[in-house]
């Protein structure tokens, strides 16, 4: 058996990314813990892993740095970060912890079990687009620096969407919630996406959480 560690903040990733894995008969979910302070803590009481998928933007501890923490601790875990962002910074940083995937949380099933057995073999799984751009950082290095973001700010109404978006519920349920139209929800989420930069929930409610606006 292949045995897992789920680490996600959203407990409704964590059943998404539980049931991708339901498919495969030789990998068990042994652990689930909701931040890095977390799975270090879980991890002190038993460390028989094979693998932890990892999330990155996470409060307490984020991903990059539990991985740097378990990685000197317990180094023959393997580690894939399992994450909606795919910018240049999060990409070198978990790498740089010592990652050994990188996926985002499009993936399917299938390449996600793939990328878990190829990983365990001594590879190194990665969403295509996530390869390509590793490979542009390896050939043209990129110096981060800390830099200041501009502060987001939504209304009371956009926040109470947001909230019922976090908890999975329909457009036509949080509508009926809110006392609104349907119309009116899908434009209050069209102002969330602009306001937040993002292009769908999962980066939305990651990055409202990351801001503390959730």
């Amino acid at each position: 058996m292949i045995r897992v560690a789920i680490v996600d903040d959203n407990v409704f990733l964590q059943k998404a990314i539980q049931d991708k894995l339901m498919f495969f008969p030789d990998v068990e979910i042994k652990v689930k813990a909701i931040h890095g302070q977390d799975i270090l803590e879980k991890l002190q009481k038993s460390h028989h892993l094979d693998l932890i998928l990892m999330d990155i933007e996470m409060p307490v501890m984020n991903g990059i740095e539990a991985t740097q923490n378990i990685k000197n601790k317990y180094p023959q875990i393997k580690i894939i970060m399992l994450t909606v962002f795919d910018n240049d910074e999060n990409i070198f940083n978990a790498i740089k912890a010592g990652a050994d995937g990188y996926f985002l949380k499009e993936v399917n099933p299938q390449e996600l079990y793939n990328g878990i057995k190829d990983t365990l073999s001594g590879g190194a799984a990665m969403t295509p687009s996530i390869a390509l751009k590793t490979l542009k950082l390896l050939r043209n290095p990129i110096v981060f620096e800390d830099t200041k973001t501009e502060e987001i700010v939504l209304t009371n109404r956009e926040i109470e969407v947001l909230e019922q978006l976090s908890k999975g519920l329909k457009y036509n349920t949080i509508a009926e919630n809110l006392f609104l139209s349907t119309g009116t929800i899908r434009k209050h989420v069209e102002n969330i996406y602009t306001k937040l930069q993002v292009h769908n929930k999962l980066e939305a409610i990651q990055k409202a959480k990351n801001n503390k606006l959730l």
